[in-house]
This record gives structure tokens, sequence and C-alpha cells, in this order.
């Protein structure tokens, strides 16, 4: 049974406030998992089932009538997650990798929804659900207030961001909820714009040390329309699928982090650089 879950809005910058808990952010992918009559069933949010890519999850001691809310994740040799390798052990069960299964919220418990209990209470229910933490099934841990110190540990460790949360608050099915916000622990650099794609709108970005530094999908309409004014002065060849520009319009751009092929992952506009 798939339940579409509850989605976070985005917010600037950390605060401290005693009625949100402070949870990291992982950094792998949405998961859904339930189990009813003795089967269970794996979900991505989009409701693609993917039960047959994670057997070692078939099995977990979770009891007949419990929906849990987590993230799939691959942890680094540092012990942070790494969602490079939690993508490639997706996309093959003959990966190396070693998947963890991190749960933050219980929707379903004895074949009951219980997403109208406020979020501390179902936190009880997911303690005695998963009463010992393991490299393969845990649950995410959580502090009362704190978000603004917890951030700056984040950014120390170069992890992905923080979500704070309402304690209070009622698991929204299928909505996204100012209860729940992320805080991203973004990266900045100014590269410089060197094509844009023709069939979908992307920019091809250049370092300054005139490296590839990957494509920029991210762009907002006024700005986007500030670039279409003036990109055709730096043409200087296209094909089928780019127009290739001489590299002198400046960007910075914001982004997760380097892939390991040195890309910046999911680049997006900040302003204009001079």
């Amino acid at each position: 049974m798939f339940i579409s879950p509850m989605l976070l809005h985005k917010s600037n910058h950390p605060f401290d406030d005693d009625s949100y808990i402070t949870e990291l952010k992982l950094d792998g992918f949405r998961t859904i998992w339930t189990k009813f009559d003795d089967k269970v069933r794996i979900y991505t949010r989009h409701n693609n089932e993917i039960t047959s890519r994670f057997p070692e999850l078939v099995n977990l001691p979770i009891p007949n009538g419990t929906v849990l809310d987590g993230e799939i994740i691959v942890t680094d040799n540092l012990g942070r997650p790494d969602f490079e390798a939690v993508m490639e052990r997706f996309m093959s069960r003959k990966s190396v990798h070693q998947i963890s299964f991190s749960v933050f919220d219980v929707i379903y418990h004895k074949g009951e929804k219980i997403t109208n209990l406020p979020l501390l209470e179902r936190k009880e229910i997911l303690n005695k659900l998963i009463s010992e933490d393991t490299p393969l099934f845990n649950k995410v841990q959580w502090i009362e207030g704190n978000a603004e110190q917890y951030f700056e540990l984040i950014k120390q460790h170069e992890l992905e961001g923080i979500v704070q949360k309402k304690a209070a608050s009622m698991y929204q099915i299928n909505k996204r909820s100012h209860d729940w916000l992320k805080v991203i622990n973004y990266q900045f650099e100014d590269v410089y714009i060197s094509g844009l794609r023709k069939d979908e709108f992307g920019l091809l970005l250049n370092f300054y040390n005139g490296k590839y530094a990957g494509l920029m999908e991210f762009v907002p309409s006024a700005n986007r329309q500030e670039f279409n004014k003036q990109y055709r002065d730096y043409i200087i060849e296209e094909n089928d699928k780019f127009i290739y520009l001489d590299p002198k319009l400046k960007a910075k751009v914001k982004y997760r982090n380097l892939t390991k092929k040195g890309l910046l992952r999911i680049p997006s506009f900040v302003e204009w650089a001079n």
C-alpha cells in the first residue's frame, strides 16, 4: 500500500525554536516501506515500487500493519551519506555498496493510520518498533531546537543540511508543509557560461580554470530573459544539441557538492558576477 509522503518547504536559514526538533538531512532517496498480510512493499516517493532492488529490507523485524517513512542511504569512509554511491546501488544489486534504511516517521501502526498523532508521539512509537539500531536498519536521531549550532556542525563536516520539524506536527499525506523545513548547506562558485542546450533549457558551465563544471537548469525567468538578450553576441559554434559560447558571461551559482567527476551537483543561478 503506497502512501504519498509529506514534503518539506525550504528555509534559507536555520533558527532556534524549542517547539521544533532538528534532524540531519540525509542525502539518499526517500523511501516508503510497507508491510501488510506478511507482504513487504517498498516504494519511492513517486510511487515506483523498488522492493526487488533491496531484498535485504524485506525481512526486517517489523509487524504487519506498518508503514514507515525514511531514507535509503550509503555512507562513505567517513560515515557521510554518499548520493552517488546510493544511486549506484539503486541501479545494480551487484554493487558492493551496503545500504542503510534510516527511518524518521511511522504512518501506519498496527493497521491504523496514525497521521493525526503529534510527531513526538509517532517518534515514541517508532522507538518501540525499532528498539535496536543496526547499520542496515535504524532510526534518524534528533534533538530539540538548537538548529543554528547543529547547522554549523554539518557545515564543518560537509553534510547536506538539516531538517526542522514542529514537534506537534501531524503527518500531512501528499502535502508540502511549512511544519517541516529543510535548510540546505549550499556551496557557492563563480563560473563562466560556455553554452546552452537547444532542445530543453540548460546552460553549460565552466570553472575559471576552463574545465567543464556541469549543466545548469535552474535559472529564474527574469535572469533567463536577460541571458537570452545577450548570448547571441558570444556564439562561437553549434551542433544539433548545443550552442557554444565564448566564455565571457559570468554567474554565481549555488550547488549541493562536487560529484566524483568534479562537476557541480544540481547547480542553480544566484546572480550575475562581475
